[in-house]
């Protein structure tokens, strides 16, 4: 199988295994981690074109499980850490993963979020190095072995 198919079947995969948990997802923590986790997909390489910024929001504001949340908010969560993230890459990254962080109490929340950021980073088909890292780097921050989404 090619890759960009298994880059696609892998993000429907994770997408289908979002939807039979959304109504486990609705918590503040689960709402700030996810954002926190787009936001860090959109900016793995260092930048963040216009292009870029409106896709992603288009991914979050059409997410099925994220319909539990205000679509304003969640915009208003994600453009507040891409700010973070492409004032000071670094900096903004090691604040962003405290948002990540808050995930990390409720397993199925944490399991949850790296999921959403490897549906972000597969949506173009693409799901690059730079974003398989930062999804790797969450799953430290959540405590959850990479392994476990073939990162």
């Amino acid at each position: 199988m090619a890759l960009w198919d298994r880059i696609k079947e892998s993000a429907a995969t994770m997408q289908t295994q979002l939807v039979a948990k959304k109504n486990d997802l609705k918590s503040g923590a689960f709402r700030d981690a996810s954002m926190a986790m787009c936001a860090l997909v959109a900016a793995a390489d260092g930048t963040v074109d216009p292009s870029e910024r409106r896709r992603v929001a288009q991914l979050i504001a059409g997410n099925e499980v994220l319909q539990n949340f205000d679509a304003m908010d969640l915009q208003r969560r994600f453009e507040a850490n891409l700010d973070k993230l492409t004032t000071d890459f670094d900096f903004g990254k090691a604040s962003v993963l405290q948002e990540v962080a808050k995930a990390k109490k409720k397993p199925a929340e944490a399991r949850a979020v790296v999921q959403i950021g490897i549906v972000i980073g597969g949506a173009d088909g693409n799901f690059d190095k730079d974003e398989q890292a930062v999804v790797r780097e969450a799953c430290y921050t959540l405590d959850l072995p990479p392994h476990e989404f073939d990162l």
